[in-house]
Parts: C-alpha cells; sequence; structure tokens
C-alpha cells in the first residue's frame, strides 16, 4: 500500500487509554440505540420499489442507485466524522449521527420529489454513520475481550434490525405508505438520541494523537502530539500497521463475499423453487443473520484467541454456501445452504470483531472504527454494483460465483500462513539428538 493511500485510510495512533469502562447496561444500551435507531435505514430501503412511484418514477428505474446512495456517502464520511469523534468527544459525535438520522428522515419523508428524496439519502449518508460512531464510543471505554464482545453484540443489533425491520415496515403499509413512514420513523434515532444523552462520555478530554503511517481521510496532522497523559502507556509507541492494512482487505472481502448474494436473492428463489411465497422467501432470506443471532456470543467464546482460524473457516463456509444456492433444487436443500452461509457470515462477523478490538489497542477508535466502515461500505457499494452487472449479463446465479470466488480466494490467503506455521511446528524437532 503506497504512502498517499495509507494517509488517507489509517487512523490516528494514540497511547492505552485509561479511562473507566463501561457497565455491561450502558453498552446494552448503545446497541439497543442502535437497533432502534437503525429501523428506517435497514427497514425501509427494500421498499423503494413502492415508494419512487409516488414521486414521479412510475417503472422504480432509480431503485438500484439509490439503494446504494447512503452506503456510498457513508463511506466517504465515516473516516472523517471517527477523526472529529476523537477530537470532539466520542458521546457527542454519536449524538451527532443520531440526529442526523433524524433530520435525514423527516427530509425523505416530507420528499415531493425524486430529487428531493435522494438529497435526503445523500443527507442520511453524510451525516449518520451511527454504527461506526457506536464502536468508536465503545472502543474508546473497553478493550481486549470486553471491546470484541461489545463489537458482537453490536453487530447483533444490526442482524436483528436487518430481520425485523422490513417487517414492520410491511405490516404498516396497509395504513401508513412506506415513503410516509420515513417522517414517522424519525422518531427512533430521536429517542436514541435522548436516551445516549444520559451516558457518559468515555474520555474527560481528547488525547493527542501520533500518526503512524497515515492517518484517515480528510484528516491532516500540523501540529506535534500533545503530552500523553501517566498511565496511557509508553511515550512513543506505535501500533503495528500491517494487522490493521490486513483488516481492512478482510473487511472488504468479507462484505463483498456476502452483500453480493443480497440484491436478486429473492429472483434466484422464485427461479430455483417455483411457487415459494413472500413469506417463505422473507424466511430464507433472513436465516443466515438468525443464524449469527443465535450462536454469535457461543462463536466468540470458542474463537476469541483464534480470530484468524474462525476467519478462515468462515469464508470456506461463505464459499460453500454461496456456490451450494446455485445447486439447491428443493426447499430443504436451500434451507441447509442458507445456514451454511449462516454459520460463515457468523464466524467472519465475529473474527473480525475480535481482529478489530486488538487493532484497537494504542489507536485512536474513533478514526479506526470510521476507516473500518469505509472499508465495510465500499465492500456493499462494489458488490451491489457487481451483483447488478453479473445479473444483467448472465442472471441471478453470477452474483452467487463471484461471491464465491472472492470468499475461497480470501480464504485460502487467510490459511495460507496458519497451515504454513503448523507444518513448521510439526516438522520441528522436539529434543536435539
Amino acid at each position: 500500500m503506497s504512502t498517499a493511500t495509507s494517509r488517507r485510510t489509517e487512523p490516528a495512533v494514540v497511547e492505552t487509554k485509561a479511562g473507566p469502562a463501561l457497565a455491561r447496561r450502558q453498552v446494552h444500551a448503545v446497541a439497543g440505540c442502535y437497533f432502534v435507531a437503525s429501523f428506517a435505514a435497514l427497514g425501509l430501503p427494500p421498499y423503494l420499489t413502492e415508494v419512487l412511484p409516488e414521486l414521479g418514477d412510475g417503472a422504480a428505474r432509480w431503485a438500484g442507485l439509490l439503494y446504494v446512495v447512503p452506503t456510498l456517502f457513508g463511506a466517504l464520511g465515516a473516516p472523517l466524522w471517527g477523526r472529529l469523534a476523537d477530537r470532539f468527544g466520542r458521546k457527542r459525535l454519536l449524538l451527532r449521527a443520531q440526529l442526523g438520522l433524524t433530520a435525514a428522515f423527516l427530509l425523505a419523508g416530507w420528499a415531493d420529489s425524486l430529487a428531493t428524496f435522494a438529497a435526503a439519502l445523500v443527507v442520511q449518508g453524510v451525516l449518520g454513520g451511527t454504527f461506526a460512531a457506536s464502536n468508536g464510543y465503545l472502543g474508546a471505554a473497553l478493550e481486549g475481550h470486553a471491546l470484541s464482545r461489545a463489537l458482537t453484540l453490536m453487530q447483533g443489533s444490526a442482524r436483528a434490525a436487518l430481520v425485523f425491520a422490513p417487517i414492520v415496515v410491511g405490516a404498516l403499509t396497509p395504513w401508513l405508505s412506506p415513503h410516509h413512514q420515513y417522517a414517522l420513523l424519525a422518531v427512533l434515532p430521536l429517542a436514541a438520541a435522548l436516551m445516549l444523552a444520559k451516558l457518559p462520555e468515555p474520555d474527560a478530554a481528547p488525547v493527542g494523537a501520533v500518526q503512524g503511517d497515515g492517518t484517515a481521510p480528510g484528516a491532516e496532522v500540523t501540529e506535534p502530539a500533545e503530552e500523553v497523559p501517566a498511565g496511557r502507556g509508553p511515550a512513543g509507541y506505535t501500533p503495528d500497521a500491517r494487522p490493521l492494512r490486513a483488516l481492512y482487505a478482510l473487511e472488504f472481502a468479507f462484505v463483498f463475499s456476502t452483500v453480493i448474494s443480497f440484491p436478486y436473492l429473492i429472483s434466484l428463489i422464485s427461479q430455483q423453487l417455483p411457487g415459494t411465497g413472500p413469506l417463505v422467501s422473507g424466511v430464507l432470506f433472513a436465516l443466515p443473520h438468525l443464524c449469527y443471532l443465535v450462536a454469535a456470543m457461543g462463536v466468540h467464546r470458542a474463537f476469541r484467541n483464534r480470530p484468524r482460524t474462525g476467519i478462515a473457516l468462515g469464508f470456506g463456509c461463505i464459499a460453500a454456501g454461496l456456490a451450494g444456492h446455485g445447486l439447491a433444487g428443493s426447499l430443504a436443500s436451500f434451507i441447509a445452504v442458507r445456514l451454511v452461509l449462516g454459520a460463515g457470515l457468523t464466524l467472519g462477523l465475529v473474527c473480525l470483531s475480535v481482529l478489530a478490538a486488538d487493532c484497537a489497542k494504542g489507536r485512536a477508535p474513533g478514526g479506526l472504527f470510521g476507516s473500518i466502515e469505509f472499508f465495510s461500505k465500499a465492500g456493499a457499494v462494489a458488490a451491489g454494483v457487481a451483483a447488478t452487472a453479473g445479473n444483467d449479463w448472465f442472471g441471478p446465479v453470477a452474483p452467487l460465483l463471484t461471491g464465491t470466488a472472492i470468499a475461497v480466494a480470501t480464504g485460502l490467503a487467510t490459511a495460507a500462513p496458519l497451515l504454513a506455521r503448523t507444518l513448521r511446528t510439526r516438522r520441528s524437532p522436539r529434543c536435539p539428538r
């Protein structure tokens, strides 16, 4: 990676934090507020094909593009917001994210034209970023296994919202159109902001930063670092940048290989299982996320000390699950491959959280999690583009094959050093002769 690139992506480095850890109920409050606030962000996009005709796009031709607009602008804004959180306080920027979502949803619900609605989605991407802001807040107060467990809980909130939010939106549709539900659901991030206002700021004051190989996008440091308070670690300590770069690559590949199957899954189900109703299709879509909700904490206990092994296994399950989708010809076989994909999703998300917690040691958490969010959202945008192109050229099976190839390549790249280390250990003589 070039120096210029690293300057745009790597977060500032700080000494080990000494702030008080959050109580378990406070960690649960952060995760609960994210779940509440993400309802509209995750529940309404699947209904864009019903929203756009009310705004003049009768055929909903812009649905695919508008689906990724918040993700794209969220990717661009997340690293900058993360650095600002390190500078001005993580709680303030977390509240900013919740209030930004409130403003965006109100604008979307009141939009009377396609251009205004698109502008609202841009605002959602730029001013939102509640996931990265929540992780940055947790990373400022927690370390090690406590942080990785909290990040695993945050992913559980995201999966739960992804499962239940579309169901709630669909249940409300007979009484209120999805378009106007944006304005109604704006009350949720507002309520989350009011609840988060009662939580403590994890750091009493921003800590001076020392730049490593680079910084997050949009951040330039022209002044020397401030003196680090006593108890924050050895002066001049700079964490190794290589694990962080590996984490960025794994995050991008993981999101790409999983998200690429989302946009055209319903079409594939209709093609592979003719006559399948929307309820069954919805349950099949939700199965991998339900796997995470059931197994995440158990996986965390099993792999918190060996995350790379878990990631390699996760990519193997993702590859097997995606490849199996094209071969599944019955409901039972489709359920089986969705569960295999769910196992890969759970292993990957949990072990990436463990690696992120390891990388957070000695680094500014806002910049770190903002940069992770950048690569995560970049993977989602790339997956959406690749899925659209593959489906147009070769049908709904093509995105699955692309995801399988990426998962296989990444899994092998992750497993190779582990296998080499195991072979060296076995070949080493235990006793000199």
